[in-house]
């Protein structure tokens, strides 16, 4: 029999948790490890049970779902974590996905969804539901227009690649920037060639300094 993922549920509401047990438990590529009611306790779990993939809420007491995504990603970075919530706040997701988390997931998402989204997340995809993409692209346009009208003078970046060029600052990934700005890979790479060529930067880390001066 090929490999069950292995799942770690960590959920301070412990029928929440227990309901999506058996949701999982219904599906034969699926494993529930174990359920942890807050970040330490997922951490002492991600030790002892070896879980592939975390699905991890973000309010938990003691240490909430932010923090411990982080903590995982630092100790095991290859356990993808899937951050399951009701709350559906654009710094959270922010937060959780600058932090490392393979995705975001409203709790009101269907059983068949759930499952798809953690056979997705194991095999390296980011999850971002068109409700919660939209929430991180407003976000990024909130940022003060005075930094857009600076790099757009600086670099004479389209509106688009200024949006872009912002996102790569705040620290997306080409692969975030693609999902939230609903664009193929190989579309929101060229973008980024052409903002870093304008920039006159060869790399990510350089586009960011360069941009730092400008915003100034």
């Amino acid at each position: 029999m090929e490999h069950r993922i292995r799942v770690l549920l960590a959920d301070d509401q412990s029928i929440l948790a227990d309901g999506i047990r058996s949701v999982l438990s219904s599906s034969g590529e699926l494993e529930v490890v174990g359920i942890a009611s807050d970040g330490f306790e997922a951490l002492d779990l991600l030790e002892k049970c070896a879980p592939d993939v975390i699905l991890m809420d973000i309010r938990m007491p003691n240490m909430n779902g932010v923090i411990a995504t982080q903590e995982v990603k630092r100790r095991h970075p290859e356990v993808k974590v899937l951050i399951l919530t009701t709350f559906d706040d654009s710094d959270y997701i922010l937060n959780a996905i600058n932090n490392g988390a393979s995705g975001y997931l409203l709790k009101d998402t269907s059983a068949a969804a759930l499952i798809d989204a953690i056979k997705n997340a194991y095999a390296g995809d980011t999850i971002l539901p068109a409700k919660i993409a939209r929430r991180i692209v407003d976000a990024a346009r909130m940022v003060s227009s005075d930094r857009e009208i600076k790099l757009k003078r600086r670099f004479g970046l389209s509106d688009r690649e200024v949006e872009i060029a912002i996102m790569i600052y705040e620290g997306f990934t080409n692969k975030q920037i693609a999902s939230a700005l609903k664009l193929t890979d190989g579309t929101a790479r060229n973008y980024i060639s052409a903002i870093y060529e304008k920039i006159g930067s060869s790399s990510r880390s350089d586009a960011v300094e360069r941009m730092k001066e400008a915003i100034k």
